[in-house]
Order: structure tokens, then sequence, then C-alpha cells
């Protein structure tokens, strides 16, 4: 099954963060993508935790996007802030925070970020399994 997209929209505040990731999972479960479900709410808490810290004030919402094509699930944030965009950056030892894109980056097979008018996207790519092959049938026993 290829080609499903699923859009919705969260209010920037920190109760959608839980939300967001309850709703990744659900919807992956209904695509029967489960196997994907713990990394891709993981994914999905970093960067709506990214959005609730760094966009607060440039917009009421921001939208989670998860996108089923050629073997690859697309897990998309967007919001309105358009002043700074996430880069992988080394945090301190003593820094409490400042970590979820290297998170991001260990778990997606890739990730960016693209500008939207306002603001940006910030997406990331798990690879879908190919289901396993059917085990061959057991030779019938001899007469």
């Amino acid at each position: 099954m290829s080609g499903r997209t699923h859009v919705t929209r969260f209010r920037v505040r920190k109760d959608s963060v839980p939300a967001a990731r309850r709703h990744v999972r659900t919807v992956l479960i209904g695509w029967k993508l489960g196997g994907l479900a713990d990394d891709a709410t993981l994914i999905t808490s970093e960067l709506a935790t990214n959005v609730v810290t760094h966009a607060k004030g440039a917009g009421d919402y921001f939208e989670l996007g998860l996108r089923r094509r050629n073997g690859v699930l697309i897990l998309e944030v967007a919001d309105s802030y358009q002043w700074l965009m996430p880069e992988l950056r080394e945090s301190g030892s003593e820094e409490t925070s400042g970590r979820g894109l290297f998170i991001v980056d260990a778990l997606a097979e890739c990730w960016g970020v693209r500008p939207r008018n306002p603001g940006k996207t910030v997406w990331a790519h798990l690879p879908i399994a190919a289901p396993a092959p059917a085990p061959a049938p057991a030779p019938a026993p001899a007469p």
C-alpha cells in the first residue's frame, strides 16, 4: 500500500507534543506500520518540541504530516517561524537541551529543512521494511 497521506494541525503549546506522538502512533497502526511507531513518535516528539520551544508566538498552529511514498514514511512538521532554521549543533555537557536533532539524525534515513512561506518544514524519512516472504511449504511426508 503506497501513496497515503495524513496531515493534521496542533496548537503551538506543550500539551500538543504528547498529543502529536499519540496521533502518529494511531495513524501508523492504522496503516499497518506499527513497527515504525517507536522511531516515528520519538522523531515527532523532538520536532514538535522544537516548534513549541522556538516558534512560540510565530503562529497558533503547527502541521504534522505523514506520507507513505515508495517504501518510505515521510514525517513532516511545519510551522510559521522563519527566522531560524534548525541545524545540528554540538551541545555542551552542561546544557540540558539541544540534542533533539541528533536523535532525529540517528533514527532517520535522512532528514532536512525546507523553507515555506511563512516558515519552514522539517522532514524525516524512515524506510518501510518490505514484508518478509512467506516461508516455503514443508515437503509432504513420505508415504
